[in-house]
């Protein structure tokens, strides 16, 4: 395995999978491009050491082939933009015009490949696919830890193919080593904040965590199973009751860990779904009939803010309630500032799962902790730990 800092492109392809598969209105404008910028230290890189970068990514999920709404070229004036140069396009990732235009790539330019999900040999991980990709290049790196957890044949098939030239890029190299550094090198005392929706999500997380943290906070929808599980009234609340088991056996579990789970005390209720119900505070085990938990009240974000003061080290995977709407936000608010004040204070915060990464961009928050995955399903297998295919290509 080599090292994108050590290595030397002088005169080399390199290409370089990228994960540009970022969200596009009806005019085909980028209307988030967190995936573009994290990748642009990486092709700088390559450009300045001598080498010509080679771009593959998917786009969206095209069911039968090309489709114009997921083709990558309405990316390229947004990248050639940040570049600072020209980006050329080749409208296919293996045909002629790959070939051809990767053949005459000179040092310092960048060529993008069409979407690789056009062809479903990328999903099936098909090894002749992925050998007509590595044909195109010297060397080959990956930076897209978004689809680090999938054996497809540009995240894992195609490092066969560069025995003694595979690499990480930068996205790459920080996500592991910001992991890293909650699961294995965190300083005590570790916390891990999970919220989101359903227990189903986060169980094997919560499992494997026990023996890496010290304490677990459970907010979000996910809280009202391990309520019920506590003998809580939670009335319409969500629930999975095919967890409740699962649930008891959790804190179960993290009580003979010596692991402190903390479960909220009170809850935001409303009589519907909507951002203009009737709204009243209540103790969490003792929700009227008819009504459904919302958010996580004051009393318990004292309690977590608490507990995330006094960290030194914290994961945030899942916001605390229904954030989207206006009227139950302040639990997810509060929590991401708590963790945003922490980190002031010198503790090591790391931000991963779509809505927890969602909420720190809406309230601004980004920049004010450690770290900020890009990466939701890699993220959460990695946590769950889980050996990533697009890991083990390069480290093997």
């Amino acid at each position: 395995m080599k090292n994108i800092d050590t290595y030397d492109f002088t005169g080399k392809k390199v290409i370089v999978r990228v994960d540009f598969n970022v969200p596009l209105n009806n005019n085909f404008e980028i209307t988030d491009d967190t995936r573009i910028r994290a990748a642009i230290p990486t092709i700088q890189k390559i450009r300045e050491g001598g080498g010509a970068v080679i771009l593959m990514s998917h786009l969206g999920r095209p069911k039968t082939g090309p489709e114009d709404k997921f083709s990558l070229k309405h990316l390229i004036d947004d990248l050639s933009e940040k570049l600072g140069t020209e980006v050329l396009f080749a409208d296919d990732c293996i045909g002629e015009s790959a070939k051809q235009m990767a053949a005459q790539l000179k040092t310092g330019q960048v060529l993008l490949l069409e979407n690789l999900r056009f062809y479903p040999e990328e999903k099936n991980g098909d090894a002749a696919f992925a050998e007509k990709l590595a044909s195109l290049a010297d060397v080959y790196m990956n930076d897209a830890f978004g689809t680090a957890h999938r054996a497809h044949a540009s995240t894992a098939v195609i490092a066969q193919f560069f025995p003694n030239d595979k690499m990480f890029g930068y996205v790459m190299k920080n996500e592991l080593a910001s992991i890293n550094k909650v699961l294995k090198e965190g300083k005590k005392p570790v916390t891990a904040v999970l919220g989101g929706a359903k227990v189903s999500g986060k169980i094997e997380i919560i499992n494997s965590l026990l023996s890496k943290v010290d304490n677990i906070i459970i907010g979000g929808g996910m809280m009202f199973t391990f309520i019920k599980a506590m003998g809580g009234q939670i009335g319409n609340s969500l629930v999975e009751d095919d967890l409740i088991d699962t649930a008891k056996n959790a804190m179960k579990k993290a009580a003979e860990m010596n692991v402190t789970f903390y479960i909220p005390t009170d809850t935001v209720i409303a009589d519907k779904f909507d951002n203009n119900a009737n709204i009243q505070t209540c103790k969490a085990g003792e929700i009227p009939d008819g009504w459904l938990g919302l958010d996580i009240g004051p009393e318990t974000i004292n309690t977590f803010s608490d507990v995330i003061e006094k960290s030194a080290t914290i994961l945030w995977n899942g916001p605390m309630g229904v954030f989207e709407l206006d009227n139950f936000a302040k639990g997810t608010i509060d929590i991401a500032k708590a963790i945003a004040h922490s980190t002031s204070k010198g503790a090591y915060s790391l931000v991963g799962g779509g809505d927890s990464v969602a909420a720190v961009n809406k309230y601004n928050l980004k920049d004010e902790v450690s770290y900020v995955s890009t990466g939701g399903g890699a993220m959460l297998e990695s946590l769950e730990g889980k050996t990533l295919p697009g890991v083990a290509a390069i480290e093997g």
